[in-house]
């Protein structure tokens, strides 16, 4: 018994380590929206976070109005939208699109990616797909970590902005939840894992429309 729970407490640190490791390698590339001076970034790459009623969820609009201030700043002349739309009845994309497009976003620059089921595809998409070399990341800090490792192990030169702006309900969930998963996609990154969905080459350099249903 003594050596079942110091093998499970070895187990937790190693866990614990990965963690902090992730957290560790990405923390200076995260950035205040009035903090960065560039222009040069190939896109600003919106993260999805549900939706009710075909409108987007407190913790997805604040990640939206992020990307809307970015653009407004001129740091990059595309946003990419990645989101859960593998059923019809549930699109992310489509949603997240037209809330730019109401706040003065043009449409042909606002690129949806119909297949971001999990943050490591939509990273891995908008690498090998969208073939974005040089991305802004806009999801609340808490997930920032995982993504801006995810980008740096696909290539991608990224920076992240924090689109937390309140209190979210049912957010200690989430942390516990992202505690599992940085491990999940520690190990993807460490095996070069490939997307589970792939398809056609979009470049975030043509035309926005090209993603539209």
């Amino acid at each position: 018994m003594k050596w079942i729970i110091r093998l499970l407490l070895i187990m937790f640190l190693i866990l614990l380590i990965i963690n902090s490791y992730v957290v560790l390698v990405t923390s200076r590339k995260i950035k205040d929206v009035d903090k960065i001076k560039d222009n040069d970034y190939d896109c600003i790459i919106v993260l999805g976070a549900g939706i009710k009623n075909k409108q987007p969820s407190p913790m997805l609009e604040d990640r939206l109005l992020t990307a809307i201030a970015l653009y407004n700043n001129g740091v990059a002349k595309k946003i990419l939208v990645s989101g859960d739309h593998e059923y019809t009845d549930y699109d992310e994309v489509n949603v997240m699109k037209n809330y730019l497009k109401e706040n003065g976003i043009p449409s042909s620059d606002i690129f949806m990616d119909h297949a971001g089921i999990s943050t490591y595809d939509s990273i891995y998409r908008a690498r090998k797909i969208f073939k974005v070399n040089k991305a802004i990341i806009v999801t609340q800090k808490y997930h920032l970590h995982r993504a801006l490792y995810i980008a740096q192990n696909t290539n991608m030169k990224a920076i992240g902005v924090s689109a937390t702006k309140r209190r979210y309900f049912g957010q200690s969930k989430r942390n516990v939840r992202e505690f599992a998963a940085r491990i999940k996609d520690f190990f993807k990154c460490m095996f070069n894992k490939e997307s589970a969905y792939l398809g056609e080459v979009i470049p975030i350099n043509s035309d926005g429309d090209k993603t539209n249903d």
